[in-house]
């Protein structure tokens, strides 16, 4: 596909990605860029240890002398 039928119907290119095609845009017969579908990431729990909970306390503010020792104060 040329560049300038890709601007003039943007959506046509786009929805043949959609469908999982690519598309490779040219300019003056040179292929210059490919539409390509993104790879959504799969779902992914947090953490890696079955039947492991963080306490409550895991998600209280560290006090201030933590923090400094993270800044390196």
């Amino acid at each position: 596909m040329n560049v300038h039928e890709a601007k003039t119907r943007m959506s046509e290119p786009l929805a043949r990605v959609e469908a999982g095609d690519e598309v490779v845009i040219a300019r003056a017969g040179h292929p210059v860029a490919t539409l390509v579908p993104i790879a959504v990431p799969a779902e992914r729990s947090l953490g890696f240890v079955e039947g492991f909970q963080a306490p409550e306390s895991f998600f209280d503010p560290l006090p201030d002398d933590e923090l400094a020792a993270w800044d390196g104060r």
